[in-house]
């Protein structure tokens, strides 16, 4: 589902208009862009948590030339389901 597509269903849920709910998804999906690269935590009840994820530097190798690099370490979005969101997809 694309997101116009998803906007126009909660729109038609909550009876609120389709450019109201565009622009509060987008604005909650900015903020929450905005949280996580600083470092914080953003836990949604139900749904998870969005938080950044450390990764160390490490060794890998060119998939073409077979030679090793030196991948630098960084800090990576992560995502962790709540047991309710994992539950409704299993069931």
């Amino acid at each position: 589902m694309n997101f116009f597509n998803f906007t126009r269903d909660v729109a038609e849920k909550t009876g609120q208009s389709h450019a109201t709910v565009d622009a509060v998804l987008r604005g909650s999906l900015e903020h929450i862009r905005e949280v996580v690269a600083k470092g914080q935590e953003v836990r949604l009840p139900g749904l998870g948590v969005f938080a950044t994820k450390a990764r160390k530097a490490r060794q890998g190798r060119n998939p073409r030339t077979g030679e090793a690099i030196q991948i630098p370490a960084k800090k990576a979005p992560a995502f962790r389901p709540a047991a309710q969101f994992e539950g409704a997809v299993n069931a």
